[in-house]
């Protein structure tokens, strides 16, 4: 087995991720140095570090890490589960605003729950993604709680996130929320436990992780091509996926367009496939599309929600003091079904891995 303690940098970064593919496009060792940029949603090495201790490959998300050790390290470990992390408490909520609600991808119970954060001071600065030119998604650093609105929807195109939060974490901020896929809120858990040492502590600027279920993310540059092939980029105002039809529905201002999930399979960026988490285990609040018995019309209105921190729960607490967030019964079975679908991931992606490695 590998020593994960061993000093490596930029050198292995190159061999073990971004050579093979296994870059997940989150960001991590972007703008802790100027040798990596994100370009065109690659990870571009522009010049050759010769430290070999680096923090670009110590936060990576994919590069070994003890994922117990860091699991009870991070949080109680009474409330560790193998399939989906950490559950403090599960819930089925949304925003109580319809208006946030009508400009979220689903129930909006992140936008809700990211603007009060701000309102009340808990963080002075969120890291959204944010779709700019050419359909691409980045990272950017907000302070208004009005300006998350503009934000809540979902593109499927991986955001560099992590690398807008090392910019932002270097400025006079000192209380950071993130928005951040499963991906990104573990490599924001790899530098909670600062591996290397520094004269900066960064990331205790660090107060709130909202994270987001993710299946999967598509290849940007691919994707975008597919799409001018059917639209003007321009035109695409949403994108979902709905409970049985087994394809990705993009929705422009000329009308809808349909991809089957065989269609999409090969724009699927190569890193998702060896991924194990598909609920955000390493956030403080998970989020994500909430399955109920009803038709997708009031199905989507929801999220299921699960807590994982003590500063996760205060939060939602606070949101459900504040009328922020509204709540119904969790339906018989939701929660089973969550856990047998991350435990079904999990299994595939360790078969893989025995697979590809022969061990």
């Amino acid at each position: 087995m590998e020593d994960q303690n061993q000093s490596k940098g930029q050198k292995e970064l190159q061999e073990r991720v971004l050579k093979t593919h296994l870059c997940t496009g989150c960001g991590a060792c972007v703008n802790l140095c100027p040798y990596q940029v994100i370009y065109n949603d690659q990870t571009i090495v522009l010049h050759p570090c010769d430290l070999k201790e680096g923090r670009c490959y110590a936060f990576c998300p994919r590069t070994p890490t003890d994922y117990d050790a860091l699991r009870k390290t991070l949080f109680d470990e009474a409330d560790l589960t193998p399939e989906i992390g950490p559950v403090k408490g599960f819930y089925i909520a949304r925003a109580a605003d319809e208006q946030v609600r009508e400009q979220a991808q689903h129930g909006g119970t992140v936008t809700a729950l990211i603007s009060l954060a701000l309102q009340q001071g808990l963080i002075d600065t969120a890291i959204v993604a944010e779709g700019q030119k050419d359909f691409q998604q980045h990272g950017v650093t907000v302070h208004d709680p009005s300006e998350i609105k503009k934000r809540g929807k979902s593109k499927f195109i991986v955001s560099p996130t992590i690398a807008e939060f090392n910019k932002a974490a270097q400025g006079d901020f000192q209380r950071i929320g993130v928005v951040a896929t499963p991906c990104q809120a573990f490599a924001l858990a790899k530098m909670r436990l600062k591996p290397i040492s520094t004269n900066d502590n960064q990331i205790d600027k660090l107060k709130l992780v909202i994270g987001l279920f993710c299946g999967w993310t598509l290849s940007w540059r691919r994707f975008a091509d597919l799409l001018t092939t059917k639209t003007n980029l321009s035109n695409i105002t949403g994108m979902d996926i709905p409970p049985g039809k087994r394809a990705v529905e993009v929705y422009t201002t000329n009308g809808t367009l349909h991809f089957s999930m065989d269609e999409l399979a090969s724009y699927i960026r190569e890193a998702c496939h060896v991924c194990q988490d598909t609920t955000a285990e390493f956030s403080d609040i998970a989020v994500g599309s909430a399955r109920l018995p009803e038709d997708w019309a009031e199905t989507k209105t929801w999220n299921q929600v699960i807590v994982r921190s003590q500063r996760g729960r205060e939060l939602l607490e606070l949101a459900r003091a504040k009328g922020v967030l509204e709540f119904r019964d969790v339906p018989e079975g939701v929660l089973e079904d969550l856990k047998k679908a991350a435990g079904e991931k999990k299994k595939t992606v360790l078969d893989r891995l025995a697979e590809k490695n022969g061990k």
